[in-house]
């Protein structure tokens, strides 16, 4: 079956005036009542049983100078990672073809870059113009862009460029120091400016307060346009990462930023992302319900693991969910 995705309203409609004290009120909503709003409003919006499927790759792995506290690519930490070079243009077009042939609709590609280097860069234009020739949707998170790196991928055909805000502006420097919250924001303004869709959301979980999963969202929703695509990620507790010993989130919490996050970007594509082999069965069919409705589809998620493709195909059969087309 084909997606069905209702026309949204003019982007003037939706709200970019949130406050902490109105988001945090609705993250306090009784949960039977938040989940009944949230699946309301994704009504609106999209077809309630179909989900997009979106599968990532990491075309260059390890040896990232950046010191995010979550990530096992870091330079800066001990993680057992092994590094591996920027891939080969047709290893990428392999994998995507695979992909498609799975299901996925979006075809993203990360590397653990702080931002791209002018001697890659030609390589991953090649990329984006061989995934967008097999008729995928193509989405790249390689780090920081400047102006003209973004009118590059724009006009290589990239349709998404992922850049996570992470957390609140408030807890963030206590996730990473080498890069400000500031810069994640001029990198979606350049994304946003050169006509691009926006990935962009966060991590729970890495031992933040509510108050600051309510300033993420704030932060999301306030942009001068949404972005069309919200992961929310539970954080993957990785060996010799800094936060390798947080304290696990309560799931019923994260189907809460799932649903908040669905009423506060009616129109955006939530998606269930890294965190998912932590999560039942169950948990993701209340995110489902909450209103997510995309998922990054196969076995890995960069570095980390990720419910192989016949238990998803599985969990979507018992729940009567069909992928988008």
């Amino acid at each position: 079956m084909t997606s069905v995705h209702n026309i949204a309203p003019p982007a003037a409609a939706f709200r970019h005036d949130w406050t902490r004290a109105q988001v945090i009120a609705l993250f306090e909503t009784p949960f039977n009542d938040l989940l009944f709003d949230a699946q309301t409003v994704h009504r609106r919006y999209f077809a309630p049983n179909q989900v997009q499927i979106s599968t990532l790759l990491s075309i260059k792995t390890g040896g990232c100078p950046e010191d995010c506290g979550y990530c096992s690519q870091s330079a800066h930490h001990d993680a057992d990672l092994q590094r591996e070079a920027l891939m080969d243009v047709e290893q990428v077009l392999q994998a995507a073809r695979t992909a498609q042939a799975n299901g996925a609709t979006r075809f993203c590609m990360g590397a653990a870059w702080r931002s791209p280097r002018a001697k890659d860069f030609d390589r991953v234009l090649a990329m984006v113009e061989g995934v967008k020739e097999l008729g995928l949707q193509t989405c790249m998170t390689l780090g920081m862009l400047t102006e003209q790196q973004a009118l590059q991928l724009r006009d290589a055909g990239l349709d998404y460029y992922n850049h996570n805000l992470d957390t609140s502006p408030e807890y963030y420097g206590e996730v990473i120091t080498t890069r400000t919250y500031q810069d994640r924001l001029d990198t979606l303004a350049h994304v946003r400016d050169a006509g691009m869709h926006v990935c962009s959301g966060g991590i729970v979980g890495m031992g933040e307060s509510r108050s600051d999963r309510a300033g993420l969202l704030q932060q999301l929703a306030n942009l001068p346009s949404h972005p069309e695509s919200v992961p929310i990620n539970m954080l993957v507790r990785v060996e010799g990462t800094p936060l390798a010993d947080v304290e696990a989130l309560d799931p019923l919490e994260f189907v809460r930023t799932v649903a908040v996050a669905r009423l506060m970007m009616p129109a955006a594509f939530v998606r269930l992302s890294a965190g998912r082999t932590a999560m039942s069965d169950e948990a993701q069919a209340l995110c489902f319900l909450a209103g997510a409705n995309s998922i990054f589809y196969g076995e890995r998620l960069l570095t980390t693991d990720n419910p192989g493709v016949n238990h998803d195909r599985n969990l979507f059969e018992r729940l009567g969910i069909e992928m988008m087309q």
